[in-house]
């Protein structure tokens, strides 16, 4: 993790992203808006039905680093079904 927002780490080694992901790839999928201002509508998510996890020291580092909350109240979900 970078010691601040706009720092650069290089990895150690070369990593596949397969590596980081479930064996069991089943997900959600819905139509939903960024996660940032403006929160623009029109995005396709898919989200792993598996949950990943973070320590609180994982957690607590990622916060220090992006120096604010990552994240937004929830938008109402409208018309928006959420297909398995």
């Amino acid at each position: 993790m970078p010691a601040k927002s706009g720092d650069e780490n290089a990895l150690a080694a070369r990593m596949s992203v397969a590596q980081l992901l479930p064996a069991e790839r089943d997900y959600y999928r819905f139509n939903g808006s960024l996660t940032t201002p403006p929160c623009s509508e029109g995005v396709r998510w898919l989200v792993l039905k598996k949950v990943a996890t973070a320590s609180k020291a994982q957690i607590d580092s990622f916060a220090k680093t992006v120096g604010h909350p990552n994240n937004r109240p929830l938008n109402s979900v409208n018309a928006r079904p959420v297909l398995k």
